[in-house]
C-alpha cells in the first residue's frame, strides 16, 4: 500500500504547497449492478509551466458466488510545458493483491497552442495475477507485462465548444485469450466500476464539451475490448459541470454501457471540484 499512503499524502499537503495554484476534486459513482466507486484527486500548480498530479480510488463490486472484490487505485505524476513541447510522466499501482494488480508507468509526449494539443502515448504494465485452482488451495502467481502505444487530441472549435479523441492499443507478453467459461471471467468481467476490470486489447474515445457562460456539457462516447474473453463494450457519458461557488464546481455524470461482458448497466457520478 505504499503507492495509495504517498498518493494521499500529496494530495493532503498540496494546497499548502501551490505555488501557481491547485485543483482537488472528490467523487463516488454507483451502478445498476450495485457496484460503488469513490476517488481523490488533485494537481498542484509548482511553477507556471509545471503542474504536479495524484490520485487514489477505491471500487468495490459483487461477483458470483457471493464474492466481492475490492480494488484500490494510485497514482503520481509530472506535467512540464516547454512551449510549445511538453512532457508527461505518472507511475501508478492498480488492482487487489489477492487477485490481480498492476505497477504501471506512463509517458507523453505533447504539442500545443492555444486551439489544437497532439500527444504520442505509451504504457507499460506490470501484472501479478493470482489464478484460483479452487477455493482450498493456495492460487498460483502468474506474471505478465502490456506495452501500450496511443494517439490523443484535443482540438478548441470555437471559444465554447472543444473535441477530445483519443485511443490505445496494448501488445500483451502471454496470450490471456481464454475459454468464455473459465472461472477467471468471474473476476474481471463484473463492471465499468470495478478498478480490475481493465485488461484491455484497446479502447477509443472521443468527447464533446460544450462550455455556456460557467456551465459546461461533455458527452463522451468510448469502446474497448477485453483481451481475455475478446468481448466488446460500448460506453456512452454524459457529464454537466455548475459553479457552487466562486471557487468550487459540482459535476454529475449519467452513463450507459452496453458490453458483451456484464451487460447493460446505468452509471451514475457525482464530483466536487476546489480550486485555489
Amino acid at each position: 500500500m505504499r503507492w495509495f499512503k504517498l498518493t494521499l499524502l500529496l494530495l493532503l499537503a498540496g494546497p499548502a504547497l501551490a505555488a501557481e495554484g491547485y485543483i482537488v476534486g472528490i467523487g463516488a459513482e454507483a451502478d445498476s449492478d450495485d457496484a460503488m466507486a469513490a476517488s481523490l484527486s488533485g494537481e498542484l500548480g509548482v511553477t507556471k509551466n509545471t503542474w504536479l498530479s495524484a490520485a487514489v480510488a477505491k471500487s468495490s463490486a459483487d461477483l458470483a458466488r457471493g464474492l466481492t472484490i475490492d480494488t484500490v487505485y494510485a497514482d503520481i505524476g509530472i506535467d512540464h510545458w516547454f512551449d510549445p513541447i511538453g512532457f508527461r510522466l505518472s507511475a501508478a499501482y492498480w488492482g487487489d493483491s489477492d487477485i490481480l494488480d498492476s505497477n504501471d508507468a506512463r509517458g507523453s509526449l505533447y504539442w500545443r497552442n492555444d486551439k489544437v494539443t497532439i500527444a504520442a502515448d505509451y504504457e507499460f504494465r506490470d501484472f501479478s495475477f493470482n489464478i484460483f485452482r479452487d477455493d482450498l488451495r493456495p492460487g498460483q502467481d502468474f506474471e505478465f507485462h502490456a506495452n501500450g502505444a496511443g494517439l490523443s487530441a484535443r482540438f478548441a472549435l470555437s471559444d465554447s465548444v472543444d473535441l477530445s479523441l483519443s485511443g490505445i492499443d496494448y501488445d500483451y507478453s502471454v496470450n490471456l485469450r481464454i475459454d468464455a467459461n473459465s472461472r477467471i471471467i468471474e473476476f474481471l468481467s463484473v463492471s465499468r466500476l470495478s478498478l480490475i476490470n481493465s485488461l484491455i486489447d484497446y479502447r477509443a474515445r472521443a468527447s464533446l464539451g460544450i462550455k455556456s457562460g460557467n456551465q459546461r456539457w461533455n458527452l463522451d462516447l468510448a469502446t474497448w475490448k477485453g483481451e481475455v474473453a475478446g468481448s466488446r463494450t460500448n460506453s456512452t457519458t454524459l457529464r454537466f459541470l455548475t459553479p457552487l461557488s466562486n471557487r468550487s464546481d459540482i459535476e454529475f455524470g449519467l452513463g450507459f454501457d452496453d458490453s458483451d461482458d456484464y451487460g447493460t448497466a446505468t452509471i451514475i457520478s457525482v464530483f466536487v471540484y476546489f480550486y485555489g
